[in-house]
């Protein structure tokens, strides 16, 4: 049995964790985020908390007075929204994940996972295959802070001997909730507008190319990393990981394969310069190594998937006469 407490447990990549958990581990999964009211699915195992990262009494409130053996810090303030407002991406990124580590170390937590993200790389990064270890600069608020969390995920580990495990997520695909104003999020929207019958007009130019991965992937990578035995993880700074790459013109054709009428409008707007900063490909040779890390989905399996999914949502919403 594990008590489990999850940080920003309402977002995109929260949401489908705790049901990958629930199918793993007995115990009670303490599902957190800032908003006062749950939009996750009632369960007995399933308690639903208000918590602010940033309030680093909050933190260690929560984490003691539940016996805490294990916690997921997925509270985070994504690229897009981080150019908005750097103040704020700076304070949950950086100042959250202090809290995190500190509240963890004081009570006695047995691992703590934190994602990191492609987000880390700079301009400078070698394009294809970039390697877990680089000396590029991240040029957003989002990057900046992630990168630091990553040495503080070393140091924690150098200083206290904390389980922390990380990975970097690539953009993340997923049908069943709405992602959260990052850079990669159109693929996720173009495949809702074309099972939907509408067109779409994509922010990034049709030959972007970046890293992706489909949830369920992700999730189960995670749950790997995690449960995969300690003298197994080489790396605590954070993992390189990714299933495909593709760019808005490859995704526009495949959902041509399934709605021929679909149609693309390119307009670039200011995530284009996020997104060019990126690689269009990591390495991915320490995750294999380590814990045999190894996606399922390919790209037309994914796009397949949630096609479908969001065509059943659609028609639910606007059954035929």
């Amino acid at each position: 049995m594990a008590n489990i407490l999850i940080t920003g447990a309402l977002g995109q990549v929260g949401s489908e964790l705790i049901d990958f958990l629930l199918a793993s581990y007995s115990g009670t999964i303490y599902a957190t985020d800032i908003h006062k009211e749950s939009t996750l699915k009632s369960n007995p195992s399933v308690k639903y908390a208000v918590l602010d990262v940033r309030n680093r009494e909050m933190v260690e409130n929560i984490i003691g007075e539940n016996d805490i053996d294990e916690v997921y810090h997925l509270a985070s303030i994504l690229s897009a929204s981080g150019e908005k407002d750097p103040y704020m991406a700076y304070n949950v990124n950086l100042t959250g994940t202090v809290n995190v580590l500190n509240a963890s170390v004081t009570r006695g937590v047995k691992k703590v996972f934190i994602p990191s993200t492609i987000g880390v790389f700079g301009p400078e990064v070698q394009k294809e295959k970039a390697p877990r270890r680089h000396a590029s600069i991240p040029t957003t608020i989002y990057g900046i802070t992630k990168a630091a969390g990553e040495m503080l995920f070393q140091y924690y580990y150098n200083k206290y001997n904390i389980d922390v495990r990380s990975l970097r997520y690539p953009g993340l695909l997923s049908y069943k909730v709405a992602p959260t104003a990052g850079t990669t999020d159109y693929a996720v929207d173009m495949i809702k507008h074309a099972a939907s019958g509408n067109s779409y007009e994509c922010y990034l130019k049709d030959d972007t190319r970046l890293p992706m991965m489909y949830m369920p992937d992700a999730m189960n990578s995670t749950l790997h990393l995690m449960t995969a035995p300690a003298e197994n993880i080489r790396v605590r700074t954070s993992y390189n990981v990714m299933s495909y790459s593709f760019t808005p013109r490859e995704l526009e054709n495949e959902l041509r394969e399934l709605n021929p009428e679909f149609r693309v409008v390119y307009k670039p707007d200011f995530r284009q310069s996020i997104a060019d900063s990126w690689p269009w490909s990591i390495d991915v040779t320490d995750a294999i190594n380590d814990w045999e890390f190894k996606p399922v989905f390919d790209l037309k399996n994914t796009v397949s998937d949630m096609f479908q999914n969001y065509r059943k949502f659609s028609e639910k919403l606007n059954p035929p006469d």
